[in-house]
């Protein structure tokens, strides 16, 4: 069992900057492969950006692609959000979650783990 918590969510202004992050707790951390989505009042939820155990590989959506950075902390079992360049269209829950396997995947129902979220308000 893996339980994960969310923190670092806010009120920003577009065009600044947020970084959420995500504590895991229970099994070994590096084996889960960890992914970041969100989602939107009356919108499914949606990937974000990946990461594999190691964290040697990662993944993003093009909606997010060079304004959004994923990483983990092996050491502090943590993975890290950093978004830049916020826009009003980036506002939602921001959920965390694992899954067994060797990478990161798109969908939501792969994931086995999911955090309770965190809530990022861009405004403009």
């Amino acid at each position: 069992q893996v339980q994960l918590v969310e923190s670092g969510g806010g009120l920003v202004q577009a065009g600044g900057s947020l970084r959420v992050s995500c504590a895991a707790s229970g099994r070994t951390f590096s084996n889960y492969p960890m992914g970041w989505f969100r989602q939107a009042p009356g919108k499914e939820r949606e990937f974000v950006a990946g990461i594999t155990g190691s964290g040697g590989g990662t993944g993003y959506s093009d909606s997010v692609k060079g304004r959004f950075t994923i990483s983990r902390d092996i050491a502090k079992n943590t993975v890290y959000l950093q978004m830049n360049s916020l826009k009003p269209e980036d506002t939602a829950v921001y959920y965390c979650a694992a899954r067994s396997g060797l990478r990161y995947h798109i969908e939501v129902s792969k994931y086995d783990y999911w955090g309770q979220g965190t809530q990022v308000t861009v405004s403009s």
